[in-house]
């Protein structure tokens, strides 16, 4: 599974926008603003998705997991478990 905020970070990561991204995995545009525009996990048809996964990942992106070690080399960024609130 990858998240929309995945996506448009991966992107921000590659510095590409997403007529870039389109044209490297392959899908329309629109297609890829559906696809970012999703609440949480990003919804579509498994194929396009597998494509945009693969375009990332040709493209240098190593998509994390939750609660997944990265093993990996090279700069990225995670977003951290948001901390809980305090209670006074």
């Amino acid at each position: 599974m990858m998240t929309a905020a995945q996506m448009r970070a991966a992107r921000a990561l590659l510095g590409i926008d997403q007529k870039a991204l389109a044209e490297l995995s392959g899908l329309s545009l629109p297609t890829i603003q559906r696809m970012e525009a999703s609440e949480g996990n990003v919804r579509g048809v498994v194929e396009s998705l597998t494509r945009v996964v693969e375009a990332l990942d040709r493209a240098g992106v190593d998509l994390i997991g939750d609660n997944v070690p990265s093993i990996g080399g090279g700069r990225g960024v995670r977003l951290k478990a948001p901390k809980p609130a305090e209670t006074p």
